[in-house]
């Protein structure tokens, strides 16, 4: 009778211990998403503003370059 109820015990621990190890490998889980999402969302923002300021430079090139070939006297 004792042997039926230590074994029962067994049995509940060992469940027990499961759903906690489930839990938390659900609880890392999330936690990587989160981490990856969010990487994801600054590596965004890196291409956009670099983007960016590759199209404002490019638009600005040639004026800068006819300024300057003002002052030089090369234009008019």
């Amino acid at each position: 009778m004792a042997n039926k109820g230590l074994q029962n015990l067994k049995q509940q621990v060992e469940g027990t211990a499961q759903e906690a190890v489930t839990a938390a490998g659900a609880a890392v889980q999330d936690a990587v998403d989160q981490a990856t999402e969010a990487g994801q969302k600054a590596i965004d923002q890196v291409v956009k503003r670099t983007q960016e300021t590759i199209d404002k430079t490019a638009n600005q090139a040639p004026e800068t370059v006819s300024d300057f070939a003002k002052k030089l006297g090369l234009m008019k």
